[in-house]
């Protein structure tokens, strides 16, 4: 699965990356955006434009919002076909600008988590889907406007597969990574390899577990663990690579 990420490089790097033309002035970094949370997405509106979405799909027809708390991701196996998501896979699909996601290793009662990234330490795309739902009258959720409004809630979710051997020895389950020269396939609903990410390209660390918490969203966050050390799939079995 993918639980947490961060959006933490430079704004002006990830807007070249995706080309787009502009870009919030007040956007923060964000080194630790869970699931619930509003988080950046990059979509099609004639040009690339990024948006501020929130994390947890939730199907247009659905009568309880609280259901996108279950869908932050969505399997790339099934998406096509699954009731939520199947409109979104054919007709709304997002980039999810990150530079890191986050898994969690179990050490008996202990979960450790691992910080991955790209080995050039810059911003990467994960495959996503969007919706826009209304409330339905007498509907109420601590986030949605105290006055009743039934403007439109959009929302997304992050593609998932299996993973690779970077990934493998913590979770077995990675986001999908689109790399940029799938990008307008993948915005225009055309055809992308949705596997797991060449592992070579990948790093991972330990991090405090400080971002176990999400209320804990800074630098803190990304910070390689005292002692930890670097692994990359270069030439390493799996078995090898978080010994």
């Amino acid at each position: 699965m993918c639980g947490r990420f961060t959006q933490s490089c430079s704004w002006e790097e990830t807007a070249e990356l995706f080309e787009l033309e502009e870009i919030p002035d007040d956007l923060p970094p964000r080194y630790n955006v869970a699931p619930t949370q509003p988080a950046a997405v990059v979509r099609n509106e004639d040009v690339r434009r990024l948006r501020m979405l929130r994390w947890g799909l939730i199907p247009s027809g659905a009568p309880d919002p609280s259901i996108g708390n279950r869908l932050i991701n969505a399997r790339a196996e099934t998406a096509s076909v699954r009731p939520s998501f199947r409109d979104a896979f054919r007709a709304r699909r997002c980039l999810v600008p990150v530079d890191g996601f986050f898994e969690w290793e179990r050490l008996g009662r202990r979960r450790q988590p691992w910080l991955f990234r790209m080995r050039d330490g810059g911003p990467f795309a994960l495959a996503g889907l969007f919706e826009r739902w209304r409330p339905p009258p007498g509907v109420s959720a601590p986030w949605l406007p105290e006055d009743g409004s039934s403007a439109a809630v959009e929302t997304f979710t992050i593609l998932t597969t299996d993973a690779n051997p970077v990934v493998a020895e913590v979770h077995d389950r990675m986001p999908v990574i689109v790399p940029p020269d799938a990008f307008d396939r993948w915005l225009g609903g055309g055809e992308v390899p949705l596997g797991p990410y060449p592992p070579e390209a990948m790093t991972a660390f330990r991090v405090s577990p400080v971002v176990n918490s999400p209320r804990n969203d800074d630098p803190r966050c990304v910070e390689p663990l005292a002692g930890g050390e670097d692994r990359e799939a270069a030439g390493r079995s799996p078995p090898s690579l978080f010994g």
